[in-house]
């Protein structure tokens, strides 16, 4: 097994930092791009004009001294140094004010955190000379131990330039994987999956929602975005909201919060004309 102090993941080194003029206060839409080779490049996800945050999903795996594997299904294969080639589509997003985070975890992957010294950085650089604008914790497995060292390790970059962090919890209050890193108070955005969890995702009515999101909206979080499917088949266990519901129904009540972020969708894949629906209501 490698030595726990050294580097299991590269997350200062190939993600960070860019400076970009979108306010980090204003409301937007947050989408996860590449887990489908069919869902189009990183250019054309930005060009849309839709989304003000792309999660670039996953780093899946990681620490407990394993090699760090990047799986962007079919868009590159960082083991032959492709995954460079998206340095040009990572700047042109952030030239159009769009912060763009690297998604560590996922439902499917393997990664975990043993010590505090396995939050430490690497020199890996598959995105060639982008440097991103920080990190997502879609953590879904493994225990909640040392995500809060590996936000505070992140968190002390901001020195230099500001590390964007951002958690994709579930919707059950409070979250089984992340709820000791989220309480360090230093995440930017908190996109909460209200979606595959009946008990807190819309099941034709908002009642369930509204009570876990004002749950939500109490966490010490710069901003909570509502989590949703893009689609149906996005979501075999439920949540998925018409985007007519969503903007008549439910945006007018959470938007009274003053944490309201936006709204978070998964995934690009599933997104063909919902994030167009519901951008002028969010």
């Amino acid at each position: 097994m490698a030595n726990p102090k050294q580097a299991f993941i590269p997350l200062f080194s190939l993600v960070l930092i860019s400076l970009n003029i979108f306010s980090s206060q204003a409301a937007g839409i947050a989408i996860y791009w590449g887990q489908n080779s069919n869902e189009g490049t990183l250019a054309e996800t930005c060009n849309t004009d839709n989304y003000q945050f792309v999660n670039l999903a996953f780093l899946t795996t990681f620490g407990y001294g394993q090699t760090p594997i990047l799986n962007l299904a079919g868009h590159c294969d960082p083991a032959t140094n492709t995954c460079q080639g998206l340095s040009s589509d990572i700047k042109a997003c952030q030239g159009k004010g769009i912060k763009v985070l690297l998604s560590i975890g996922g439902a499917n992957g393997s990664y975990s955190l043993f010590s505090t010294q396995d939050a430490t950085q690497s020199n890996s650089r598959p995105f060639g000379d982008a440097v991103l604008d920080g990190v997502d914790f879609d953590i879904e497995a493994s225990s909640g131990q040392f995500w809060d060292d590996l936000a505070r390790s992140l968190s002390g970059h901001s020195q230099e330039r500001k590390v964007y962090l951002a958690a994709a919890p579930q919707c059950p209050f409070p979250d089984a994987h992340l709820d000791g890193a989220i309480k360090t108070g230093l995440f930017d955005y908190v996109w909460v999956q209200f979606y595959n969890n009946p008990l807190c995702h819309y099941v034709g009515y908002p009642n369930n929602l509204f009570y876990f999101w004002n749950q939500w909206t109490s966490i010490q979080a710069k901003q909570v975005f509502l989590g949703l499917p893009a689609a149906e088949a996005a979501a075999p266990r439920g949540g998925f909201i018409p985007a007519d519901v969503l903007n008549s129904q439910v945006l007018p009540t959470i938007k009274s919060s003053p944490k309201y972020g936006g709204v978070m969708l998964w995934s690009k894949q599933y997104d063909n004309g919902y994030s167009s629906a519901i951008k002028g209501s969010v």
